[in-house]
């Protein structure tokens, strides 16, 4: 059950994540899996990360551009667009409140609790 419950708490908070990062400065997809993965924890694969870039895209929650970089391959760049910022904005909100009650209820017990 933990690695199934890992899994879901994972898919919840990826995508504020990925906001977080683009409101930091755009990105191309390649750089945010690399990231996301040294992060630890929030990426087990890259093929997860493509799909959520696109409806977070749909949603309006993100834009995207082509550019050339250093290769001669293009880049399609990633960066959070108005209302990214505006989502991002509540979840950072939100997430102490949320982190700190599961942490009560679900944490490890307190000195002297068993």
């Amino acid at each position: 059950m933990a690695n199934g419950t890992i899994t879901q708490l994972r898919r919840g908070v990826l995508g504020p994540c990925v906001l977080a990062l683009l409101a930091r400065r755009p990105r191309y997809g390649l750089e945010l899996a690399r990231e996301l993965e040294a992060a630890g924890e929030l990426l087990t694969s890259q093929g997860t990360l493509y799909p959520l870039l696109g409806r977070l895209h749909d949603a309006g929650l993100v834009t995207s551009r082509w550019e050339l970089g250093d290769t001669d391959r293009p880049r399609r760049y990633y960066e959070i667009s108005a209302a990214g910022r505006r989502e991002l904005a509540e979840f950072q909100r939100e997430w102490a409140a949320f982190a700190g009650a599961v942490t009560a209820v679900a944490g490890p017990p307190s000195e002297g609790e068993s």
